[in-house]
């Protein structure tokens, strides 16, 4: 999971991905992009992912 999980973190802006993180109160001051996808489930990170795509 955690290659698999690095690739999709890299097609997703990390504004994106805080905004995410901050919807389910998860702190995001100082924290990589991989550590906030972690926190986050699953299907939102490839949600992200897939929008980025387009």
């Amino acid at each position: 999971m955690g290659e698999e999980l690095e690739e999709l973190v890299k097609r997703i802006k990390a504004k994106d991905l805080k905004e995410e993180a901050k919807k389910r109160g998860i702190k995001t001051a100082c924290v990589k992009k991989i550590n906030l996808a972690k926190q986050l489930p699953r299907e939102v990170v490839e949600e992200l992912s897939s929008k980025s795509k387009e």
